[in-house]
């Protein structure tokens, strides 16, 4: 099998891609804002805060967990969600150093 465009960047840019990938979604936001907000949650909170039906909130978990945005926990028949720190951390170097450059950059872009 031939290799694919992916296999040319590194696995950091793989990874921050797949991530980015997963928030490109205005729903997957506003869950991870609400978790941000409850801490941690069943599936059930999610569905009486956002105006999306249970299936499609659970077809957004599985991408954000698959992305590893969130991590679950089964307690019973309920699944636990809450924000997996490790990620929002890589965000915020990721971020905050693209930020940096910018700003140690003098010359003005374009």
């Amino acid at each position: 099998m031939g290799i694919t465009k992916t296999d040319f960047f590194s696995e950091q840019q793989n990874q921050t891609a797949n991530i980015f990938k997963a928030l490109g979604h205005p729903a997957r936001i506003a869950i991870v804002e609400y978790l941000l907000k409850a801490k941690s949650c069943i599936c059930g909170d999610i569905v009486n805060e956002l105006p999306l039906a249970q299936p499609t909130i659970s077809q957004h978990l599985k991408e954000l967990k698959n992305a590893g945005v969130i991590q679950g926990s089964i307690e019973g028949k309920t699944i636990c969600y809450c924000l997996n720190p490790e990620i929002i951390y890589q965000l915020e170097s990721i971020i905050g150093g693209m930020a940096n450059e910018i700003r140690n950059q003098n010359s003005n872009c374009c």
